[in-house]
C-alpha cells in the first residue's frame, strides 16, 4: 500500500475512462503527488482516504488493456512532443513502403539493411513511432535494422529490429544460465536485447512478425553482430567481444503471441523461462517523471546523470523524490508491469558458455534463408488463405499510413 499525504488539496474521481486532476496554482509538490495519484488510478489502483492521507492500493494483477492504456498515454505524450519531426518525416516512410496489392504477388525476399546514414536512422525512428509501445532510445551497444522485401521492385520495407545491451541484472535471466556476480560482469558481452521486433503494414497482416522474429536467430544477425564489434575487446580481461551467442527479449504485454510456438527444426526458438518482477517506470507518465524533475530543480538538487544510465535514472530520480516527500519509492517501482521473458540460444551451448563451463560456443547453423522458407510454409501459406486478411493486405496503401 502506498501511502501519499495531500495539503489541503480536493480530490475527486468521476466515473469516466480517464482520471483528470486540476494542477493550476498548486505548489509542486502537490502536483507531483497528484500526478502520480492520476497515474496510479488510471491504472485501477484502489484509492481510501484517511484525513489529509490518501492510500492507493494496486491491483493483484494488470490486464492486457489497462497495460495498453498506459503505454497509449506515454506514446501519446512522446508522439506530441515529437510532432515537427514525425510531420516533417511522414512522407519518408510512406515512400519506403509497400502497395498490399503489390505484396500478395510479392515471392517475399527479406534482406537486412543495417542502419549507418542519417537517412535510415530516421527511417527507423519514424517507423518505430508507429508501434503501440511508446518510443525510447536504448542506451550502450546498439544495432538497429530495416528488413526490406527483395521479392518486389521498390524494395519496400517489411519490419524493423533493433539489438541493445542487455539489463544488467535480471534475477530470472541469471538464475536460468547460473550467473553469480562476477561471471554475468566478464559474459554479458555475448548477450543482447531485442528491444525492437515487429512489421510495418502490410506485412504485419500476413505474421510480418514472426518473420522478423526468425530472422533474429540466423547466421546472417551473427555477422552483422560480428563485423559490427570485431575490433573491440573487453575491458576487464581483453577479450574480443565480437561473439554474439543469445537474445533475450520479453513480451509487449506480458505473454506474447508474436514469439509462441516459432521452432525450427523442432528447436523452440524464443524460450519463455518466467517474467521480470515488475519493477521498473513503464507506469508513470513522461509528465509525472517531468513534474518530479521541476521539484528537484526547485529544491537546487541535480540527479547525477551518465550516458548509459537509462531507466536506472529515472529509478534514481523517483526515491530520492519519495525521500523528500515522504513516501514509499520503492513500493511504487515495485508494482509496474510485468512481462513474460524470452531467450534466444544461438549456440548449442549457450548456457554453457555465458556461465563460464564452456570456452568455445557451437553455434546452431541456422541460415536465414532456410528460416524464411520456414516461415512461409508454416505460417505466410495459411495466413493468405484467409479472405479477410488478403482484402486487408489488398486495400493497404502507403498514403495512408499515419503516426
Amino acid at each position: 500500500m502506498l501511502d501519499i499525504v495531500l495539503n489541503n488539496t480536493q480530490i475527486h474521481t468521476p466515473d469516466i475512462n480517464e482520471v483528470h486532476f486540476d494542477f493550476q496554482d498548486k505548489p509542486i509538490e502537490e502536483q507531483v503527488k497528484l500526478s502520480i495519484l492520476k497515474d496510479l488510478l488510471n491504472l485501477n489502483w484502489n484509492i481510501n482516504f484517511s484525513n489529509d492521507k490518501i492510500e492507493v492500493i494496486p491491483p493483484e494483477f494488470y490486464d492486457k488493456e489497462i497495460i495498453k492504456k498506459s503505454m497509449q498515454v506515454k506514446r501519446i505524450e512522446i508522439i506530441n512532443q515529437n510532432q515537427a519531426w514525425i510531420s516533417k518525416k511522414i512522407n519518408l516512410a510512406r515512400d519506403n513502403l509497400a502497395m498490399g496489392y503489390e505484396v500478395l504477388k510479392s515471392p517475399i525476399i527479406p534482406k537486412i539493411e543495417v542502419c549507418e546514414t542519417r537517412k535510415q536512422h530516421d527511417l527507423f525512428r519514424i517507423l518505430r513511432y508507429y508501434w503501440s509501445s511508446p518510443y525510447s532510445d536504448y542506451v550502450g551497444r546498439r544495432i538497429k535494422l530495416i528488413i526490406r522485401d527483395y521479392g518486389l521492385k521498390s524494395r519496400p520495407v517489411i519490419g524493423i529490429a533493433a539489438l541493445g545491451s542487455p539489463i544488467i541484472h535480471i534475477p530470472e535471466r541469471d538464475e536460468l544460465i547460473g550467473w553469480d556476480k562476477r561471471t554475468r560482469t566478464k559474459n554479458l558481452i555475448y548477450a543482447m536485447d531485442a528491444y525492437v521486433i515487429g512489421a510495418l503494414p502490410p506485412y504485419n497482416y500476413l505474421l510480418g512478425g514472426k518473420l522478423i522474429s526468425y530472422i533474429l536467430a540466423s547466421n546472417e544477425i551473427r555477422e552483422i553482430y560480428k563485423n559490427k564489434y570485431k575490433d573491440r575487446v573487453t575491458i576487464i580481461d581483453k577479450r574480443r567481444s565480437s561473439d554474439l551467442v543469445a537474445i533475450f527479449t520479453t513480451g509487449l504485454y506480458g505473454r506474447s503471441s508474436q514469439y509462441n510456438r516459432l521452432k525450427f527444426n523442432g528447436q523452440l526458438l524464443f524460450q519463455p523461462f518466467g517474467s521480470t518482477k515488475g519493477f521498473g517506470t513503464l507506469h508513470l507518465t513522461e509528465s509525472t517523471i517531468e513534474k518530479m524533475r521541476q521539484l528537484l530543480k526547485e529544491r537546487n538538487v541535480e540527479i547525477g546523470y551518465r550516458f548509459g544510465d537509462g531507466p536506472s535514472w529515472r529509478m534514481r530520480l523517483i526515491k530520492y523524490v519519495g525521500t523528500q516527500l515522504g513516501f514509499d519509492a520503492n513500493f511504487l517501482l515495485r508494482h509496474s508491469f510485468k512481462r513474460d521473458i524470452y531467450f534466444v540460444p544461438l549456440a548449442e551451448n549457450s548456457i554453457e558458455f555465458l556461465n563460464g563451463h564452456q570456452n568455445r560456443p557451437i553455434y546452431y547453423d541456422w541460415k536465414m534463408k532456410d528460416l524464411v522458407e520456414h516461415w512461409k510454409e508454416r505460417w505466410l501459406e495459411n495466413r493468405k488463405k484467409n479472405l479477410f486478411i488478403r482484402n486487408a493486405v489488398y486495400k493497404f496503401l502507403p498514403v495512408d499510413f499515419k503516426i
